[in-house]
């Protein structure tokens, strides 16, 4: 590690004045930001914690809606999400072990966007409203590539606005050592259609399978999804599996996320 700063304001107000800084950066749970510090792959002069801030940290479900705090826990997600989003308390009660389900955050988790993560699949295939400081942003319009989001510099995620759907699954081929997912696929099926988001596969990052979602939409089966195929293109390709490998456990998962949904 090496000499910083360290905040630890109470309020989104004083976070966002300290972020003002030179060199400072947002500290969430610390479950990526740390291990990079410790790396020397980032050198941040000042960490503002936004741990200590407590209007950050809550769900409530209200008129078919479930929110979020950008500072709430996974544990807490997957405890107190459990009757009004089964699906999403779910994926965040498998995320990683204890003390990363404990420690990291919501909005950390899609302030990262790191491809393998989940969180952002669920924010993607249930159309969420990411909200920040000073303004709202849709899920379509919030991720931008690999590690890259529609976040400005010093700008933080206050809350995440899930659109609860009539069903949802989430299932994750995990990479057994970190637990990560090498392909993950969220399902949400809404009145108005089928939504379909993939993480852990793509080198562009999570990305929504629309061919899968206009079948979806008209029979939600698994045997809606026989005939479809998927690119391996820009599918991501390492020791842990191949493009085609990817490619092929994204229809897997999603058929899969559809029969547990259904």
């Amino acid at each position: 590690m090496y000499a910083f700063e360290f905040e630890r304001p109470k309020t989104v107000e004083d976070a966002v004045a300290a972020l003002k800084s030179d060199e400072a950066q947002a500290l969430g749970g610390g479950q990526t930001l740390i291990p990079t510090l410790k790396s020397r792959l980032a050198a941040p002069a000042k960490l503002v914690s936004l741990q200590g801030i407590d209007t950050m940290k809550f769900v409530k479900a209200e008129g078919g809606v479930l929110s979020v705090g950008g500072g709430t826990p996974h544990a807490v997600v997957a405890a107190e999400a459990a009757k009004s989003y089964p699906g999403l308390a779910a994926l965040a009660g498998n995320i990683g072990d204890p003390s990363v389900r404990n420690k990291g955050t919501v909005g950390g988790s899609l302030a990262n966007n790191d491809p393998s993560a989940c969180y952002p699949s669920a924010a993607l295939a249930s159309g969420a409203t990411i909200v920040t400081d000073h303004r709202e942003i849709a899920a379509d319009d919030f991720f931008d590539g690999l590690f890259t989001t529609a976040l400005e510099e010093g700008e933080i995620i206050t809350e995440v606005r899930f659109p609860i759907p009539e069903a949802a699954n989430y299932q994750k081929f995990e990479q057994p050592a970190s637990r990560f997912a090498l392909v993950g696929v969220f399902v949400a099926k809404f009145s108005d259609g089928v939504r379909v988001a993939v993480t852990g596969a793509s080198g562009d990052g999570v990305f929504r399978w629309t061919e899968a979602e206009e079948a979806l939409s008209k029979s939600f089966t698994p045997e809606a999804l026989k005939e479809l195929t998927v690119d391996d293109s820009d599918m991501i390709e390492d020791l842990h599996g191949s493009a085609a490998y990817r490619a092929h456990l994204v229809k897997v998962m999603t058929g899969r996320a559809v029969a547990a949904a259904g």
